[in-house]
């Protein structure tokens, strides 16, 4: 179901609740000393919270219902989890737990096959960097990571990438206005740099410059990757015209170019 939908999995969105903080850290105190009650309460109260969170990947699944659950695993886990003592917002803490379940869910249901070694080392690499970043309230470097796991740092990027979503070059990652930038207005193109595509357009005018069987013996020759023998074949010609022409070919546009 689409996210812009009022319902999701049953639940009405609108009419979802929303606690203040002092009503939190009652219901929290109330679920410290036994109160299931108050678990559940806390639950619903923060529902928005995973709503909020699952808009983020909202490119990456079409069922919002599915992201939800899983959005809610990761509450649930976080109340369960939650140190009071630790003087945060229970959002700040909640947040990554969320976020975490859901990447885990679109990873285990990528249709990309990783290798189960792979995959195994990138959970604890996970599950070593929401350590960190819970106990120290920072993100760990990939050095840290790796030390934690005791595994090399080359070894845990290439599981992390291994698991990683793919997303598309077409996905926005800022907008405003009306102007949205993509993902593929920040790839840089290594290949078509301004010096390679002024030559291609110098080749293909001294190109204009041959006559019909020299322009046709060099497209087949360079462009097309034929040897002299297949071309000789296809225009009817002997191989060594064709060599000939080429030569010809290839004298004229050099002088066209000087070079």
């Amino acid at each position: 179901m689409a996210l812009n939908k009022v319902v999701i999995c049953g639940v009405n969105t609108a009419k979802l609740p929303l606690l203040t903080n002092e009503k939190k850290n009652e219901l929290f105190l109330q679920m410290e000393q036994g109160d299931k009650n108050a678990r559940e309460q806390l639950i619903e109260g923060n529902l928005r919270l995973v709503l909020s969170v699952i808009q983020r990947f909202s490119s990456a699944s079409d069922n919002a219902d599915d992201l939800f659950q899983v959005g809610c695993i990761g509450l649930m886990k976080a109340i369960d989890n939650f140190d009071r003592s630790l003087n945060v917002q229970f959002s700040t803490y909640a947040v990554p737990m969320i976020i975490g379940e859901c990447r885990r869910y679109l990873r285990d249901n990528n249709s990309i096959r990783v290798s189960r070694s792979l995959r195994d080392i990138a959970y604890k690499a996970i599950y070593a960097k929401e350590r960190i970043l819970r106990e120290e309230d920072r993100d760990p470097t990939i050095d840290e990571v790796a030390k934690e796991i005791e595994m090399d740092k080359e070894v845990v990027v290439m599981a992390l990438d291994a698991i990683a979503t793919p997303v598309s070059l077409y996905d926005p990652v800022y907008q405003e206005g009306g102007d949205t930038l993509y993902i593929m207005d920040q790839v840089k193109d290594k290949k078509n740099k301004e010096d390679n595509w002024v030559l291609n357009i110098s080749l293909q005018e001294a190109m204009k410059k041959l006559s019909d069987r020299e322009y046709n013996i060099i497209k087949l020759r360079f462009f097309e990757g034929k040897t002299q023998t297949e071309v000789a074949e296809e225009i009817a010609i002997s191989q060594a015209q064709v060599s000939r022409l080429e030569k010809s070919a290839l004298h004229s546009m050099k002088s066209y170019l000087d070079i």
